[in-house]
């Protein structure tokens, strides 16, 4: 029986034809750096190399590390094994494609929109009602972040889409950099 201080790898696997769908409306390019945060066993991953990205493949939990480490072995791909509530960021402009896990949500989505990031565009598989937080008028932090990025709810992910299935409506959460126009054109 596991310790009060033991990790808790709650885990909602996202099948590989939702992977593929969520790959394909990020608009991902060939040779475009993109983080996949709560990596699983790679179907994002996987999908995103099918698209010609570089990818960071970001799993806390041990053998998962290491089995991505063996399946895109020869790959452009890090594996990093690490809480994406830490996540350092990479320091030039980057993507994400991520399942990642609900209980660090709230540390990433603020990392991810940190003065400073390098993040151009975000396409994370949240729960309904996080999405909608996180894109309304009194999202956390929003005043800080509104400058930078433009937050919405995208399409919904069936609750089937995830083994085992999720407790809660899902949707895509996008996130993008703002382009600012030149004052002197």
């Amino acid at each position: 029986m596991a310790g009060a201080d033991a990790p808790r790898w709650g885990w909602h696997r996202l099948n590989k034809q939702a992977a593929a769908r969520l790959v394909a409306a990020a608009g991902i390019v060939p040779g475009q750096l993109v983080l996949d945060v709560g990596a699983g066993e790679g179907a994002i991953t996987a999908a995103l190399l099918a698209r010609g990205a570089h990818v960071i493949a970001v799993e806390l939990h041990p053998t998962r590390a290491a089995f991505l480490r063996r399946r895109f072995a020869g790959r452009p791909v890090v594996v990093v094994q690490a809480d994406a509530r830490d996540l350092w960021l990479p320091t030039r402009p980057f993507g994400v494609v991520a399942n990642p896990p609900f209980g660090a949500l709230s540390a990433l989505l603020r990392r991810l929109t940190a003065s400073g990031s390098r993040l151009e565009r975000a396409s994370l598989t949240v729960p309904l009602h996080v999405a909608r937080r996180w894109s309304s008028a009194d999202a956390p932090g929003a005043a800080r972040w509104r400058i930078t990025f433009d937050l919405s709810v995208g399409p919904r992910v069936a609750r089937s889409s995830f083994s085992p299935p999720a407790v809660h409506d899902v949707a895509v959460l996008e996130i993008r950099r703002r382009r600012h126009r030149d004052p002197r054109r």
